[in-house]
């Protein structure tokens, strides 16, 4: 803290009005398998500083790799020229003041045993569980990761913060067309279960052997977690303030409104202890808080930082991101029906397990498409009936999520490629979703 402080001064000398230093340092230990075995296992040391400053209305960020006294010295010289070069905003907001409490309960740090030994363990966990329930080949990763945060502010706040984290995401193959996909992430061992995401995978791949062709069109669909975390992503991701802002958001507008089923409350705490989108502070400092974005269909809030909250007339939900607030640890809330209920309540559907590559056509209106992923299967009268295959998704957000009829009772924490942000995502039912085809 004694160096930031420098460092703190040093920008003020120069000119600034506002700075914000934070370095993270970090050790990440990663394992890749393929073909069932273990292809390659890396440890990366980790260092990240970001400088923030501001001169009034002129704003810059500079990130950097190397946490070195000379390296920050040079950043902070350097973003403090980039603010002077820098167009004015049209409104100035101050950094929150500090000093601030942090709950000490988000200050703790999981216990996960990443010692290498540990982590093969987890790997031929999953292997086994998924070569049992039917796949030929498994492969996929597993991330271990444990790091610092150190966050200190001009305007007196400051804090430290300490992570660990594993995850292991698992593809299984039961044919070269028939694959499925599942992930578990953790911050303890207890919670951890390498076991169920290999498992999982592999059912889904056993079921998705023999795809036939399936006509385009309008029907009910059931969407599991791995692509059902996606959805919601996006619309955790269109509250930012600053894409409202930009007019990138299709969510622009409709605070107080209905933009989903009563059935969906999302909500974003990252005051949950012991999950891996826990954070005491955000950007700014501020200490974090659980903020409802949808209330049973309501949009309720944008997620804010102080310049955007400034700008739209509110306080800050404590979700900076320095330029642009979003959110930390989405989570949806209610109870839900069992998976085979949900299944049950479906006449003529498609149950589509996983997704990438989502793109819009419109960010505003939210008019999107996606590709399924692995294993995607007919449902007829309330039964998982066959796979089929060369399905696109293409429809619009605001419908999709108006369209939710149920949720289940099971979750599931995703985080992937696809996921960057934690979710914690049903199970979801739709009424109606519309499918083309992918070319």
């Amino acid at each position: 803290m004694d160096s930031l402080d420098r460092f703190i001064s040093l920008a003020s000398e120069l000119g600034a009005t506002d700075t914000v230093i934070e370095v993270y340092k970090g050790l990440t230990r990663m394992i890749r398998f393929s073909n069932n075995e273990i292809t390659v296992v890396k440890e990366m040391v980790n260092e990240r500083v970001a400088v923030y400053a501001a001169i009034r209305e002129k704003r810059a960020i500079l990130e950097i790799n190397d946490a070195s006294t000379p390296s920050i010295k040079k950043a902070v010289k350097e973003v403090v020229e980039m603010a002077k070069k820098s167009r004015p905003s049209d409104l100035y907001a101050p950094l929150p003041k500090g000093p601030f409490k942090y709950n000490s309960e988000l200050l703790k740090v999981g216990k996960v045993r990443g010692l290498p030994e540990h982590l093969v363990g987890y790997v031929e966990t999953s292997v086994n569980e998924a070569l049992n329930q039917g796949a030929i080949r498994v492969a996929g990763t597993l991330t271990y990761s444990a790091g610092r945060r150190i966050l200190k502010t001009s305007n007196g706040a400051e804090g430290i913060s300490r992570s660990s984290s594993i995850s292991i995401s698992v593809r299984a193959f039961a044919a070269d067309d028939a694959t499925g996909h599942f992930v578990s992430i953790a911050t303890d061992d207890k919670s951890f279960k390498p076991e169920v995401a290999g498992r999982m995978a592999g059912q889904i791949a056993k079921l998705a052997v023999n795809p036939v062709e399936c006509e385009p069109g309008t029907y009910e669909a059931l969407l599991g977690p791995m692509i059902s975390a996606n959805i919601l992503e996006q619309a955790g991701d269109a509250s930012s303030a600053f894409y409202v802002d930009a007019g990138f958001s299709f969510l622009t507008n409709l605070i107080g409104r209905e933009v989903a089923s009563n059935v969906l409350t999302l909500v974003d705490d990252p005051t949950i202890p012991e999950t891996v989108g826990a954070e005491p502070f955000d950007d700014e400092g501020l200490p974090t808080r659980k903020n409802i974005i949808i209330d049973s269909g309501v949009l309720k809030t944008y997620l804010h930082n102080s310049t955007t909250a400034k700008k739209f007339g509110v306080e800050s939900t404590a979700n900076a991101g320095l330029i642009i607030p979003q959110p930390f640890n989405l989570l949806v809330e209610g109870e839900g029906r069992p998976l085979d209920k949900l299944i049950s309540g479906i006449d003529d559907g498609i149950y589509v397990t996983n997704n990438w590559y989502l793109r819009y056509q419109n960010y505003r209106t939210g008019d999107f498409s996606t590709l399924p992923r692995d294993g995607i299967f007919r449902i007829r009268k309330g039964s998982i009936e066959h796979p089929v295959k060369n399905l696109r998704i293409s429809d619009n957000m605001l419908n999709l999520l108006k369209n939710i009829r149920e949720i289940s009772q099971e979750k599931y924490w995703i985080l992937w490629w696809e996921v960057d942000k934690p979710v914690y995502a049903p199970y979801i039912s739709l009424s109606e979703l519309t499918f083309t085809r992918p070319y």
